[in-house]
């Protein structure tokens, strides 16, 4: 089969490698029909090379049609049509009763130290096989693949292994009251989204910042108000100005570790992904600091006893947090990887919906054949051609 795969820091190829196997009786093969390329996908090209090996296939929000199942997987047959959430989970351990799907004890990466496996995401989660692919390997198949209803196009449900879920649980996790406030930090597709549910679930006002004109325009169509980047010095003082001069109810981080700004945290990046590997691993793991113009961003633009949500990827462990203004302005943080399964009763009839309330059907702004990724990465890496969501079709 054909597969994206990882060569080296911004080179991807489409190979052709062996196609996947039913390994453990509880697995299932599926024939992959649309796959997504995420924002952390990016981290990926750029950053986090020194955790892949070449020829690690790339990806974690597939779908497709069920081909072959293992002779323990009573909950799908051949035929199915699925969505494929990025959590490889086991569905019966501790953390998975307790809806924490992305910290699943039976697949957590102990040597690493990490939570739970994810597809197409270094050797850190597991070094799964990922979706960038025409055919994937699903373990665990009576609980993580989402059986979906046949007619509609994909993209009514492909986003439900990524997407929708992780924006859901951003805005949750943000707490926004009834009629509130909530300030959504970069407007890539999980920005878009966050935006766009918190609004569907009753927030009174959305603000979207960002510094590119077509995402900012697109974050307009849908009734969200923007603030560019590139034209105010102060941020936090737009958002105060618009907010009875106290600051977002809510924030919603969706940019992470790769912010703009920061030049000299970008260059120790840079550096550090020149390192041999061992010791590029070991400075990332023990050294790494983020680039955190987003996050400093969101403790002054957020109101006092207000929350912050990071959905956006960090992945630094010494970065400086400023300590004395969170306690100062008592406010509330909460992040992680999202817990796709905790999130899908809330989620699928809005995308089953006639009336599409989120706009996924027309989300994606580009739809390429899987042989064109390498150019999709660069395109997305780059920000070029009006690029917000990116849909790869095997």
């Amino acid at each position: 089969m054909k597969a994206v795969t990882w060569q080296g820091k911004r080179e991807v190829r489409v190979d052709e490698v062996p196609d996947p196997e039913i390994v453990d009786p509880t697995d299932a093969v599926i024939r992959v029909t649309s796959t997504g390329l995420c924002g952390s996908d990016l981290h990926l090209y750029e950053i986090l090379g020194a955790f892949l090996d070449p020829g690690d296939i790339l990806g974690h929000e597939p779908m497709g049609v069920v081909e072959e199942v293992g002779s323990e997987v009573r909950n799908l047959s051949p035929g199915d049509r699925v969505v494929v959430p990025f959590n490889v989970s086991c569905g019966h351990c501790f953390y998975c009763e307790r809806k924490l799907h992305s910290q699943c004890e039976t697949t957590q990466v102990t040597e690493r130290g990490k939570g739970g496996s994810l597809f197409g995401y270094t050797k850190l989660y597991g070094q799964v096989p990922g979706g960038q692919a025409e055919r994937l390997r699903v373990p665990f198949a009576d609980f993580g693949p989402i059986k979906v209803p046949e007619g509609p196009p994909d993209e009514r449900f492909l986003y439900l292994s990524d997407v929708v879920p992780t924006s859901w649980q951003a805005v949750e996790y943000a707490n926004v009251p009834p009629g509130g406030s909530v300030l959504v930090l970069g407007l890539g597709p999980i920005g878009q989204m966050c935006a766009r549910i918190a609004k569907h679930r009753g927030a009174g006002t959305v603000i979207g910042v960002d510094l590119v004109d077509e995402r900012l325009e697109l974050a307009r169509q849908y009734g969200i108000d923007t603030i560019d980047l590139r034209e105010h010095k102060h941020v936090a003082d737009a958002v105060r100005d618009r907010t009875d001069g106290r600051g977002a109810d809510s924030v919603v981080d969706a940019v992470g570790m790769e912010a703009h700004g920061a030049p000299l945290l970008g260059m120790a990046q840079q550096l550090a992904t020149m390192l041999p590997k061992p010791v590029a691993a070991k400075a990332v793991e023990k050294a790494a600091v983020d680039r955190l113009t987003s996050l400093y961003l969101a403790i002054d633009a957020v109101r006092r006893g207000g929350t912050i949500s990071l959905s956006g990827v960090y992945g630094g462990m010494i970065d400086p947090i400023p300590m004395m203004t969170l306690f100062d302005k008592q406010i509330q943080l909460r992040m992680g990887q999202a817990n796709v399964h905790a999130w899908i009763n809330d989620v699928l009839p809005l995308v089953t919906e006639d009336s599409d309330p989120l706009g996924v059907e027309g989300f994606a702004t580009h739809r390429l054949p899987l042989s064109e990724a390498p150019d999709a990465y660069r395109m997305f890496q780059k920000k070029q051609d009006g690029v917000v969501k990116v849909v790869l079709q095997p």
